[in-house]
């Protein structure tokens, strides 16, 4: 496993923003124009790093499938979705928080976690893969590189599951949060808030994947 918090293009991600309202204006990786803090990000799919877009530039790189790719805007959900104790188990991940992308790069499945220092991630052994989260109608869905599977159990055992799929910037937004509120062992109350209210608007946002 390795951390990927320092991966070049997400630090703007996990930086505090609190006391930085006289911070330049951000602007495009590649005009350099100026961008409101709600913009596209592009991905450079080889280096597995995000880079800010105007539009315009955004728009240059809308379906490219290979080089540097534009995060598309979509969020969907699948109310039907179940994911077993033993499914679960069979990922190896530690926490009940995580998402999930395919790699072009590698051909492979990725997982990755929040947690206090930034992102850890490990590749998937893809029979588990298949045989859970992967067997989803949302998998099938998924874009490499730009989308993710965001999961999320209860810790009770038995529990429901959450999966939505996800632009990728989005997952590097709640590692944020989680790196910058997180506070002892557990995350303390107010990290978890900020997930629950991450999940309340990505749910808002995400429509019923078609039967």
């Amino acid at each position: 496993m390795s951390t990927v918090g320092e991966v070049a293009g997400l630090r703007r991600f996990l930086a505090p923003r609190e006391g930085r309202a006289s911070a330049p204006a951000e602007r495009c990786d590649l005009c350099a124009a100026e961008i409101p803090a709600e913009h596209p990000h592009l991905v450079h799919t080889g280096e597995r790093s995000l880079r800010c877009a105007c539009r315009a530039c955004a728009l240059l790189f809308s379906g490219r499938t290979d080089g540097v790719r534009t995060v598309p805007d979509r969020w969907l959900a699948d109310s039907r979705f179940v994911l077993t104790d033993g499914q679960w188990d069979a990922l190896q991940i530690p926490v009940g928080l995580a998402f999930f992308l395919e790699s072009s790069a590698t051909g492979g499945v990725v997982a990755c976690y929040p947690g206090p220092a930034g992102a850890t991630e490990s590749e998937l052994d893809l029979r588990a893969w298949a045989d859970g989260v992967g067997a989803g109608r949302l998998a099938a869905l998924l874009e490499p590189d730009v989308e993710a599977l965001l999961v999320r159990r209860d810790a009770e055992p038995g529990a429901a599951t959450s999966c939505l799929l996800v632009p990728i910037d989005a997952c590097y937004r709640l590692v944020g949060l989680v790196r910058r509120h997180w506070r002892g062992f557990d995350g303390g109350a107010e990290a978890w808030q900020h997930v629950d209210a991450f999940f309340a608007d990505a749910r808002a946002r995400a429509r019923e994947v078609d039967p």
